[in-house]
């Protein structure tokens, strides 16, 4: 398909290839865009968007040699009007407000249709901000719920380990009855009934950490 003067000029930023040559092959087919460098890791990504100049950069937030964080930070301390739009795997609060506050306006999810997903870079290319409704909501419900406290972290945290009851009060240093009394109290915080349904909840929160 044949490129107008008129189009957006894109970087692609993500260290799996066969996730770059998805997004090449989706945005091969809008004709007002065209993918004019990738790269693999974060330095690289900073280095290209430099040479290059594009209209937007994608980035992963995960990455060899620098993270999606620093390589946004730093691109735009070089370049304030940079328009910079995350797309990853990871969704939880934490992780979008540090994808934000490195100078992004657009965070999107990989398994992103391919519809928003060129909306979204439609958006963030036109000076707006893109956060897909369901992170919204979910950021506002997190915001609205009681905190942990961490006490209450590191039981959950021991939770996710797979230790018992008896095995998470040895550890901390009170009685299993007390291990049952944070988990009653964990599980009405998160709005949850069991143990697995609050590792989940707590992980999607970003409460816990995958290697924690």
């Amino acid at each position: 398909m044949s490129k107008s003067a008129g189009n957006l000029r894109l970087v692609l930023a993500d260290d799996h290839a066969v996730v770059v040559m998805g997004l090449e092959a989706v945005l091969s087919l809008e004709p007002d865009m065209e993918v004019v460098a990738t790269a693999d890791d974060g330095r690289t990504a900073v280095e290209t968007y430099r040479r290059e100049r594009p209209d937007l950069i994608l980035l992963d937030l995960r990455m060899p040699d620098m993270d999606g964080v620093e390589a946004a930070r730093q691109i735009r301390r070089e370049f304030p009007d940079a328009r910079i739009l995350f797309l990853t795997s990871y969704e939880t609060e934490d992780e979008i407000q540090q994808a934000m506050a490195s100078g992004a306006t657009g965070y999107a999810l990989k398994r992103s249709k391919a519809v928003e997903l060129v909306q979204a870079i439609r958006t963030v290319a036109g000076g707006g901000t893109w956060i897909p409704e369901r992170l919204v909501r979910r950021a506002k419900e997190a915001a609205d719920s009681p905190v942990l406290s961490g006490r209450q972290r590191e039981v959950l945290s021991l939770v996710s380990k797979g230790l018992s009851n008896k095995e998470i009060a040895e550890v901390l240093g009170f009685s299993e009855s007390g291990t049952k009394q944070h988990l009653r109290q964990i599980f009405v915080k998160l709005g949850v009934t069991g143990r697995a349904e609050a590792i989940s909840e707590a992980m999607q929160r970003g409460i816990l950490k995958v290697d924690e």
